[in-house]
């Protein structure tokens, strides 16, 4: 484990000084070394795009494998980034393109959900939010082992005015602040562990776990709720657009949101394929031959 130490802060806020022209040659060269020279999880790189993708050809695969690494690079460097970036800077970066659709939902005086994936730069997307919708953006995360990368990666989450709130303590707090106007977002294309309770859908061609946390609090407050579909445009800059998911007050048959959600997710990664995290082993637990 890293140690908490105020010099790891410091090398953080150095490197955040280093523009971004600087930093991205630096990133090609870690994705080249990354791609050839020191494969990074290679391996599970191409069993997912080879399971997901069967009808590719080895061409098609090599080049999603090297824009996955690019990409890869390119957000490790931004992330450094964030620390300096500004308002400005994020507004000509980060485009939110409809974001009326949410403004009119929580001015009508009750939470909205938004739910994204682990697509391109989600860390910029958060930030993003929290400087351009001009609403209260509450964040849930799970936390991360390490003491000191948990400090860090909060302070950079929450620079704009983002609240983050642990997975686990999420319910307690939506009972607490019910209708206080604000968004509640969250990334749920992980893979449940073994103890949370998931749904299983057919996705990118195999049977897939997820995890049922935003269908419950959907079903269970009856907020309104959007994807949050974010698209690579150029190096460095991203849009977002808000895909609504389900109506305030909605009835939902059980599954559903879920399904939807699902759906979503793998229409962007299809559109974008290298821009979803493929050195991640998601398909680590294996739908059961019966029961649920």
């Amino acid at each position: 484990m890293i140690e908490n130490s105020p010099k790891n802060s410091v090398w953080i806020r150095v490197f955040s000084r280093v523009p971004l022209a600087v930093w991205y040659p630096f990133a090609s060269f870690l994705a080249w070394m990354s791609w050839k020279v020191i494969p990074y999880r290679r391996h599970v790189v191409v069993a997912n795009l080879a399971a997901s993708f069967p009808e590719w050809t080895e061409q098609q695969r090599e080049r999603v494998i090297r824009d996955y690494y690019r990409g890869f690079g390119d957000m490790l460097v931004e992330v450094m980034r964030s620390l300096r970036l500004t308002r400005e800077e994020l507004e000509q970066r980060v485009v939110i393109r409809n974001p009326q659709l949410v403004r009119d939902e929580v001015a009508k005086g009750r939470p909205v959900l938004l739910v994204a994936a682990h697509q391109a730069n989600w860390e910029w997307m958060l930030l993003g939010l929290s400087t351009q919708l001009g609403i209260p953006v509450d964040a849930a995360y799970k936390p991360l082992v390490d003491n000191w990368a948990e400090i860090e990666m909060r302070k950079l989450r929450g620079r704009f005015g983002a609240r983050l709130i642990p997975a686990q303590e999420l319910l307690g707090d939506i009972i607490k602040q019910r209708n206080a106007p604000r968004v509640i977002a969250m990334v749920a294309d992980q893979e449940p562990v073994t103890s949370e309770r998931k749904q299983w859908v057919r996705f990118l061609n195999r049977d897939t776990a997820f995890f049922l946390g935003p269908e419950e609090i959907t079903r269970a407050t009856r907020y309104a709720s959007f994807f949050l579909r974010l698209k690579r445009t150029s190096r460095g800059h991203y849009e977002v657009e808000f895909v609504p998911l389900a109506a305030a007050g909605e009835q939902l048959p059980a599954g559903e949101f879920t399904t939807r959600y699902a759906r979503l997710v793998e229409e962007q990664i299809r559109e974008a394929p290298a821009d979803w995290p493929w050195s991640h082993k998601r398909w680590k637990l294996k739908k059961p031959l019966y029961g649920p």
